[in-house]
């Protein structure tokens, strides 16, 4: 194997493992969508590992990468329509509800406790 063939090897394993990586990381964020407990989660995201883990040893790379698109493909199909989104992130339901006041109003943080001089 020469040297560009080799650094094309390990550049295309490395893209592959970040792939698996984020593929991975989304399942498993979904997964606890769908789950109505977390003690359901649990079991889910051990059966999604295991799935994972199957495959871990595989050294082909165009069944590698056929493998990953399977498994996209698989999770856009399963996704779930309404996943949870933390409510003070973009898309949450308390993202900018109380938006900061316009100029000249001043906000009283201790009301009551004012010097009296």
């Amino acid at each position: 194997m020469s040297l560009t063939s080799s650094a094309a090897h390990l550049a295309r394993r490395a893209a592959q493992r970040e792939r698996v990586r984020i593929l991975y990381r989304r399942a498993l964020k979904d997964t606890l969508n769908w789950a109505v407990h977390r003690h359901l989660f649990y079991g889910d995201a051990a059966n999604l590992r295991e799935r994972f883990e199957q495959h871990r040893h595989v050294e082909d790379l165009d069944t590698i990468d056929r493998m990953i698109e399977d498994g996209e493909a698989t999770y856009n199909k399963w996704r779930h329509p309404d996943p949870y989104i933390v409510p003070w992130a973009p898309g949450g339901s308390k993202f900018t509800r109380n938006p900061t006041p316009p100029e000249g109003i001043e906000i009283v943080y201790n009301f009551g406790r004012e010097d009296n001089d």
